[in-house]
């Protein structure tokens, strides 16, 4: 099978990515499904950070890769060993496959599924397999999705079966945004129905925080982004404060509102002042979390005095410690009823021919989430 996607050759090609284009265009190849694995038309995909990361050189990976890791589809065909899917099922993708059987997923912990790791990192399907080529030159996959394309060959073991009348643009933002930053909250963060929260980083998978903070019940949400723009955002989606976390008096500010601390911080910026800046704003006993990726070479000084003296937690948090399985289609029901406005995250809708000016947005922070649309 013949298709479109957006191939990356080299990092760090520099901005403005409408003028580099570091994604180009290609007409590829698609080798049939192998065992437990289907091909799905792709419908939307989302563009995020860790997309970003890749191209710019902050999360290197195999190369030539094909990209995009948050979208939604319909499967059009089926390999052997498939029985859990079948032509004409809706599916979004999880960025990260979950085999079912290694010790981390045996515990509840698909996050955390040491396979799917492994496949990952290597840039192939969790069977090991890569199904894209151009002649006989294959390319890698990006988190076993290659979402920027018209079809993608992928493990059942990254997809997630869901309702069809849920709107493909929608759909394909639970696969990561939703995923990760209301899971980040809910699951690893574990807050309370009463909590305090602060979320620093307000992209999409911020503000999707945001609106998890929302729905689990927290009293007080304070977001903080360096943008005006974002924590505006930030207030129409729900939170009741929005902060300058640059600005000098920001954490004195941020005591004063909170009597001390927030419960919980979340942090998705990718920055280490950004962290530092959650786990300072924590109260005593209180907890931090961060799901954000920086570069591998950054490090976070952290005073085990505080860590100890305090009480205070800080974790980290992959996929938002959930299980795509049981949450994706949880946070679809939630959205269903009106609880998490997801529909308010999306600021653009393009072709795939505009990748790369939505990838220079995203770098200069002009969009929240932009969706490739492929109908």
């Amino acid at each position: 099978m013949k298709t479109r996607a957006a191939v990356l050759h080299e990092m760090e090609l520099g901005r403005p990515y409408d003028r580099t284009n570091p994604l180009k265009i290609e007409e590829v190849e698609l080798d049939p499904p192998g065992f437990r694995e289907v091909v799905v038309k792709i419908k939307a995909a989302g563009l995020c950070h860790s997309d970003l990361s890749v191209i710019d050189g902050n999360r290197p990976r195999p190369l030539p890769m094909a990209l995009g890791h948050e979208a939604a589809g319909e499967v059009v065909e089926v390999g052997e060993g498939v029985s859990n899917l079948q032509v004409g099922d809706h599916v979004v993708f999880a960025f990260l496959p979950s085999c079912g059987h290694c010790p981390n997923c045996q515990e509840g912990r698909a996050a955390l599924c040491e396979p799917g790791a492994q496949a990952n990192g290597e840039g192939v399907l969790l069977g090991g397999h890569k199904r894209i080529h151009k002649g006989d030159d294959y390319y890698y996959h990006h988190l076993g999705v290659s979402g920027f394309a018209e079809y993608a060959v992928a493990s059942i073991d990254s997809l997630v079966k869901i309702d069809p009348e849920i709107p493909f643009d929608i759909a394909a933002l639970f696969g990561c945004a939703v995923m990760t930053g209301v899971g980040a909250v809910v699951n690893t963060a574990q807050l309370k129905f009463g909590d305090s929260v602060l979320v620093v980083g307000l992209g999409g998978v911020g503000l999707s925080a945001i609106l998890g903070a929302k729905a689990a019940g927290a009293k007080k949400i304070i977001a903080a982004d360096l943008l005006p723009s974002k924590r505006e955002a930030a207030l129409a989606m729900g939170a009741h404060h929005a902060i300058d976390s640059s600005d000098p008096k920001a954490l004195q500010e941020l005591r004063d509102l909170t009597g001390g601390g927030v419960d919980v911080a979340v942090e998705f910026a990718g920055a280490v002042p950004a962290l530092d800046f959650a786990f300072q704003a924590a109260k005593r006993g209180g907890t931090a979390v961060t799901a954000a990726l920086p570069h591998p070479d950054a490090r976070l000084q952290l005073s085990p005095v505080t860590l100890v003296g305090q009480e205070k937690a800080l974790r980290g948090s992959y996929l938002g410690s959930c299980v795509p399985s049981r949450d994706i289609p949880a946070y679809i029901e939630l959205y269903k009823t009106g609880r998490l406005a997801v529909d308010q995250l999306i600021s653009h809708k393009m072709k795939l021919e505009d990748i790369n000016l939505g990838f220079e947005r995203l770098a200069a922070g002009e969009a929240i989430r932009q969706v490739v649309l492929f109908d």
